[in-house]
């Protein structure tokens, strides 16, 4: 019997990274709902009471990027004047210029805006299809986000991070072992208040039949979490990518997701990529399955298309079925109606294992 513990994390809006991510998506967003076929490609750095915007922009409408900036950093809670990081004091410094004509005249023509590989993972350990570390993890800091918005707890701040470890037996899960949970608090909470807390939410509904009184609690183990956010931290765009992904189950081929528009195969390739694991799972030909696509930039064909089932299932009839999909850019796109402006929602708490994204229909 092969036995092991595999733990994976997730943050929360707050966290320096995913502002980052989430104003570049927001970015992303407002072109596309001006414009379809805008090229966005946008990185973005926090740190203390600055932004700073930096990439490469083709679009047939103008945004105000510096509005769009504040009010998503509104939008997830940095509001206090008395942070060095908040929505009406930051200064957005901006590095906008457009995309690389070399690049243009071989994705005008339908072909990937860049070379990568890229990975789609599915299982069938959970209802999402997905592993089950990760996914508990994002319920969980899902959890803490809702009630620090809906006011539960006053002392709750934005950032946070949420780990959990679950023990696998021939690679299915059995139960969970550790939950870590560190969440920046007001300065006069208590740390009891803090604990007692978060034990009351690890809840059926957050971790369901898993979680049992064997489970280890851990909560800001360093004693206290009172700084935090982009006034602590620097956060750049795209240094979530496994949170964003499968939380190190799958492979991830190296590519971030945020700011960057459809065109490029870092996104939309990763996207296809789920959706077609999904299917390979959902229809029965494996009880997992791993996608991997490569392309060079300009060309449309993909230069490699491979399925891993890992020994769960037919891997030949699910070869010859991953082979029935179109993976060029274009029909990826088509597909999956990837020009609309639908990528704000999918900054947080995971990319894949969430209804009403495409890729999880």
């Amino acid at each position: 019997m092969s036995r092991y513990t595999f733990s994976s994390e997730s943050v929360s809006e707050g966290h320096p990274d995913k502002v980052c991510d989430y104003i570049a998506d927001s970015i992303l967003d407002a072109h596309l709902e001006g414009d379809p076929q805008s090229r966005v490609a946008c990185e973005v750095l926090c740190k203390s009471g600055q932004v700073v915007l930096a990439g490469e922009i083709t679009s047939r409408t103008t945004v105000d990027y510096e509005s769009v900036a504040r009010r998503a950093i509104r939008e997830i809670g940095y509001t206090d004047p008395d942070e060095p990081f908040n929505a009406d004091g930051v200064r957005v410094t901006q590095f906008i210029s457009k995309q690389s004509g070399d690049i243009a005249m071989g994705v005008d023509t339908g072909g990937a805006g860049d070379q990568g590989i890229m990975f789609g993972y599915a299982t069938s350990e959970t209802p999402e299809l997905m592993p089950l570390p990760v996914q508990l993890a994002h319920k969980l800091s899902r959890r803490l986000s809702v009630a620090r918005k809906n006011n539960e707890r006053s002392w709750l701040r934005p950032d946070s991070k949420t780990q959990v470890s679950v023990t696998y037996e021939d690679h299915a899960p059995v139960r969970v072992e550790t939950v870590l949970v560190s969440t920046q608090h007001r300065s006069d909470v208590s740390r009891a208040e803090i604990l007692d807390y978060v034990a009351s939410c690890l809840c059926p509904e957050v971790l369901g039949i898993w979680f049992g009184p064997h489970v280890e609690i851990l909560v800001n183990p360093t004693g206290q979490f009172i700084e935090g956010g982009p006034s602590a931290d620097c956060g750049v765009t795209g240094r979530k990518i496994i949170v964003d992904t499968y939380g190190g189950m799958g492979r991830h081929g190296g590519g971030a997701f945020s700011g960057k528009d459809p065109s490029k195969v870092d996104r939309s390739g990763a996207y296809f990529g789920r959706f077609v694991a999904r299917q390979v799972v959902s229809r029965g030909f494996a009880e997992r399955a791993e996608v991997q696509v490569a392309y060079a930039i300009g060309r449309a064909e993909p230069v490699s298309v491979r399925v891993d089932t890992f020994g769960t299932g037919d891997w030949r009839a699910a070869e010859d079925f991953v082979r029935t999909f179109d993976f060029r850019p274009a029909a990826m796109i088509e597909r999956l109606d990837l020009r609309r402006p639908v990528y704000r929602q999918t900054t947080n708490y995971g990319h894949f294992g969430r209804p009403g994204l495409p890729w999880e229909t």
